[in-house]
């Protein structure tokens, strides 16, 4: 089971950035998947960026804004978020999936991120 830690989460005000790091206990170039998914207040954990086959897509809400990055000799992926705005506020999740057909998968405790008005 790969372990996953999230971290970078604060406090910021609208227009802030932030950079959200996730760290794994694993060979990230081994992994099929690696995602963030953002989970606000009383909603459902939604899919911020995907990184899989070395392309990344960005939920419409994150595009333009936010950038998904990776480095192998850390194994880390990272998320640059720029321009935050309340509506970004949640907790951030990392999430990967690896081996065959990505039957493994896991994901890390989280990071919240809150963004003042």
């Amino acid at each position: 089971q790969v372990q996953l830690v999230e971290s970078g989460g604060g406090l910021v005000q609208t227009g802030g950035s932030l950079r959200l790091s996730c760290a794994a206990s694993a060979s990230i170039a081994g992994f099929n998947v690696m995602a963030w998914y953002r989970q606000a207040p009383g909603k459902q954990r939604e899919l911020v960026a995907e990184f899989s086959r070395l392309i990344v897509t960005y939920a419409d809400s994150a595009k333009g804004r936010f950038t998904f990055s990776t480095d192998n000799s850390k194994n880390t992926a990272y998320l640059q978020m720029n321009n935050l705005t309340p509506e970004k506020t949640g907790v951030y999740f990392c999430h990967v999936r690896a081996g065959y057909k990505s039957i493994l998968s896991s994901w890390g405790p989280g990071t919240q991120v809150t963004v003042s008005s």
